[in-house]
């Protein structure tokens, strides 16, 4: 197990994980949203804006199908599972965790929806985007941990158990 790589809906939790698995595990961690950001010089609601959603989409599969990295925790944005290179690269990088989270606690846990830079398009809701992205995440995971209401560090304990376990 060299990288691994966190999938999931806005909100459940991938960069918070992705940090405490990094320490836990002496990985380094890298969040694609940050290198997308890093990228363009631009924060993720102004690329959408400007860009359209297939131009961010285009721009996330891009930095995720040239990710190289060695002993990492990657946490993606929840839309990278739209990127077909980008997941190829990824999966080839190391194990690909889904983290699950309920389609109730989602919408409990994004207020905020597209201030986070969660990609809707026109008259899209929350639960078409879930029931759209689910079988991509499903599709991808190599290891998924369904969250159930609990702490992130009873998340953290069971991607480690999950992975252990593989």
């Amino acid at each position: 197990m060299n990288n691994i790589i966190l999938i999931g809906m806005p909100a459940s939790g991938k960069s918070t994980v992705g940090v405490i698995l990094a320490k836990v595990t002496g990985r380094d961690f890298i969040d694609t949203d940050l290198l997308i950001q890093k990228n363009t010089g631009m924060r993720l609601p102004k690329i959408i804006e400007a860009r359209g959603v297939d131009g961010f989409l285009a721009v996330e599969n891009d930095v995720c199908a040239s990710l190289e990295t060695e002993n990492a925790v990657i946490a993606t944005g929840g839309r990278a599972v739209y990127g077909e290179e980008g997941m190829a690269n990824l999966k080839r990088l190391g194990t690909v965790v889904y983290l699950a989270v309920g389609r109730e606690e989602l919408c409990r846990r994004l207020s905020d929806i597209r201030g986070r830079g969660v990609v809707l398009r026109e008259g899209q809701t929350l639960d078409d985007l879930f029931d759209e992205r689910e079988p991509l995440y499903e599709k991808y995971a190599d290891v998924t941990v369904r969250e159930s209401g609990g702490t992130i560090e009873d998340t953290v304990v069971n991607t480690l158990r999950a992975l252990t376990n593989e």
